[in-house]
């Protein structure tokens, strides 16, 4: 039966073998595009633009995000306690002490963001201090930390330009098919079969590729979760914390207000309420930004759900 710390090596190789499927198809899409319209230029400008972003997003993406969550610094004297697990958890961990920053919100949350360990940044909402008690409060701020370490903040920027590749290349693909770019070269080239089939191959992609892109950014981000907890409960020795801290928080009815779709995969637990109730049903999973909080609590209380 799989435990926490077998959950460990099988996350990383999952992570890995999705962001190699995500090169590939990428790379694919791309020649089919290129070659449908007869123009390599399209890739290059794709790829260029790509790194331009991903530069953007390296570099100043913490800062964004902090001021679309209304997020403010902390000193230390405000807030002891925090400092103090946070702190103690990093001698722990190895790794730089993070800025802290507070989201005036009486929903309990967090997150983790920052381009290294160096320049890392936690941020957690009002309400998490005030209803989380020492240990559950450690089991959060493990898990984030865990995202430090882990480099996913790294693996999240690289993702999400990838995405952006595919969705940029789908979006060019059907606006000069619209104007007869594709047309121009099938009568050109006396409308071969390979090219006619290339063709109707490509404006397939142009349609699903932007969603296949999406859900594997989904089944990335779902699976460094899984990961966060079990590096989280490594630096406290302590499961129960981090699983009571994740039941008090999909308890907790209120929605999040300064959580929005670019920043909720983030979270260190969904911040748009989703009903759990009821068995969630595999296309649902596909959608969601996180692993149902009952599979992630019976994993970390050693039971598969």
């Amino acid at each position: 039966m799989p435990t926490l710390y077998t959950h460990i090596d099988s996350n990383i190789r999952k992570t890995w073998l999705l962001v190699s499927v995500f090169f590939v198809a990428i790379i694919l899409i791309g020649y089919v595009f290129s070659y449908a319209l007869n123009d390599s230029a399209i890739l290059y400008f794709a790829v260029i633009f790509s790194i331009i972003s991903s530069f953007i997003s390296y570099w100043w993406s913490h800062k964004i995000v902090l001021a679309m969550s209304s997020a403010h610094e902390i000193s230390h004297d405000s807030a002891r306690e925090l400092y103090h697990i946070v702190e103690n958890l990093c001698i722990t961990a190895g790794l730089p002490a993070p800025k802290i920053y507070i989201i005036d919100d009486s929903a309990p949350n967090a997150f983790a963001t920052g381009r290294n360990p160096e320049h890392a940044v936690i941020a957690v909402t009002s309400g998490l201090l005030e209803k989380l008690n020492k240990s559950e409060l450690e089991g959060v701020i493990a898990h984030e930390l865990s995202h430090v370490g882990n480099r996913d903040i790294l693996l999240a920027t690289l993702v999400t330009v990838m995405v952006g590749l595919v969705v940029l290349l789908a979006d060019w693909f059907r606006h000069w098919t619209f104007w007869g770019v594709g047309r121009r070269r099938e009568s050109r080239e006396g409308g071969g079969q390979l090219q006619l089939i290339l063709f109707i191959a490509a404006i397939v992609l142009s349609i699903l590729a932007p969603l296949f892109a999406m859900l594997m950014q989904l089944a990335i981000s779902r699976k460094r979760e899984f990961l966060a907890d079990a590096s989280g409960v490594l630096l406290t020795r302590y499961p129960e914390g981090l699983a009571s801290a994740l039941e008090k928080i999909s308890a907790d009815r209120e929605p999040l207000e300064a959580a929005n779709r670019a920043t909720a995969h983030l979270y260190i637990a969904s911040p748009f309420k989703e009903d759990e109730q009821h068995k969630i049903s595999w296309l649902t999973k596909l959608f969601m930004t996180h692993p149902p909080v009952g599979e992630r609590i019976a994993v970390l209380r050693g039971r598969e759900k």
